[in-house]
């Protein structure tokens, strides 16, 4: 009898159930909490998931209620989802000299969305450098803020906590000494800190194939992949493009009355951390219903596939527009920069937006009926959750166990993938080989 093995989305899927679950246990020990008591399951289990699936929602405040080495296990859980299980796998694997099988190999293309299997464990290596490189440079850069103002050892700390966090996109910090849930809002005008932590945002979502695909070709952008192309353009034209919208909407409310630096630093940070970091320099709640929609369409869309970012992903969503376009000028094809999209990629971009779509709305019903919260709040928290951003209007805090249950479904889906969990359930099953007679249906 063949030996039934599992796929790749399935493996993932579970890996990440398993990491969840023993993060929960580690945070409901009694080291784990500054009261010397241990946290409840669903308390526990809740910020497991949001630290594995880098999301960064919180019912309790990181600072106030978790011990040094609850902190630790945090970020340790942080690390792991950004850069997903499999990857420091290949990396014991490695250290150990052990073997890497092609089963591996196939995992790994499958975890950090390579194209081929061709160099995929040079490709592990130079994410893992990379990483290092980046995590440590904005943990010195950070820490050259804090230092002066927490002393040595505590401005380290918060220096590599908060780099780690930015780079892997999860949205956790420390500053709950000051104020719980006060995020990055009393660097609002700083200009090192919101630089630094941009730049770690933006790199940690600009995705591992990206990053090996600038090395490699340099700036020859015209021998950049499609993929590079699409990231790079898209990154651009939400940022720059996305913070003079933000500011516009923003400008008498969220933004109101500040000085102009830091309106201009604000609204920066603002379009920047819903992909998908969590961070805010400015007050959420604050903001106005048209800054939540906007906030909400880029939560959404979130960073790129291959990194450390959430979101339907900036490729998805070129795609159909691409598809869009090619179907008002009737092309025959979706093109972009001289190159034909497959009608596959159409299909599956299309599926990943439905998907999360679908799933934001359910969620949003569930939780409006439960807690009789409005809607616009609601949908941002569940967006939050489902594109694993971590941005709050302060549901999260408040909300009763059904409601927790739901936004940690949408964290593990939306940092599993929720395309893969669908998939994870349909790969091993034979289709059959007879293509049925075709038939118009009118749409639109």
């Amino acid at each position: 009898m063949k030996k039934r093995l599992f796929s790749g989305a399935q493996v993932i899927a579970a890996g990440f159930l398993v990491i969840i679950l023993l993060g929960t246990l580690l945070l409901m020990l009694p080291i784990s909490a500054k009261s010397g008591e241990g946290t409840d399951f669903l308390t526990s289990l809740f910020t497991a998931t949001s630290a594995t699936c880098v999301t960064g929602l919180v019912r309790v405040d990181t600072f106030s209620h978790w011990s040094a080495f609850g902190q630790i296990v945090l970020l340790l859980l942080i690390q792991v989802g950004g850069l997903g299980f499999i990857t420091f796998g290949v990396l014991l694997s490695i250290t150990v000299r052990h073997r890497i099988s092609l089963r591996t190999r196939s995992l790994v293309k499958d975890s950090i969305s390579a194209m081929e299997y061709h160099g995929i464990i040079r490709l592990v290596i130079s994410v893992l450098k990379g990483t290092l490189l980046f995590e440590g440079a904005g943990a010195v850069l950070l820490a050259a803020r804090f230092i002066p103002e927490m002393g040595f050892g505590k401005g380290l700390w918060y220096g590599m906590f908060h780099s780690i966090s930015a780079f892997c996109n999860a949205g956790f910090d420390l500053m709950g000494f000051r104020e719980p849930g006060s995020s990055l809002t009393v660097y609002r005008g700083d200009v090192l800190v919101n630089v630094v932590m941009i730049a770690l945002i933006l790199i940690g979502g600009l995705g591992f194939i990206v990053w090996q695909d600038i090395a490699a070709k340099k700036l020859r952008v015209r021998k950049y992949s499609l993929q590079t192309k699409i990231v790079l353009c898209g990154m651009a034209v939400l940022v720059a493009g996305g913070s003079v919208i933000y500011w516009l909407l923003e400008r008498k409310a969220s933004l109101a009355g500040l000085p102009a630096g830091e309106q201009i630093l604000g609204s920066l940070f603002a379009v920047v951390t819903p992909r998908t970091a969590g961070f805010n320099t400015l007050n959420v709640p604050g903001m106005s219903d048209a800054g939540k929609l906007f906030t909400g369409i880029l939560m959404f869309i979130g960073g790129n596939p291959g990194s450390t970012a959430g979101g339907a992903k900036v490729t998805s969503v070129a795609v159909l527009l691409l598809s869009c376009r090619s179907m008002l000028k009737r092309d025959t094809g979706v093109q972009a920069f001289g190159r034909s999209i497959a009608p596959e990629t159409v299909h599956r971009a299309a599926m990943v937006c439905l998907i999360n779509l679908t799933l934001m709305l359910t969620a949003t019903i569930l939780i409006s009926a439960a807690e009789g919260t409005g809607g616009i709040d609601t949908g941002f928290e569940v967006m939050s959750a489902v594109s694993t951003v971590g941005m709050s209007v302060g549901i999260t805090a408040l909300a009763g166990p059904f409601s927790q249950v739901v936004l940690i479904a949408m964290m593990y889906l939306g940092r599993v993938g929720s395309l893969s969990f669908a998939l994870s359930f349909t790969d091993k099953k034979r289709i059959a080989p007879v293509r049925l007679p075709e038939e118009g249906v009118n749409v639109g």
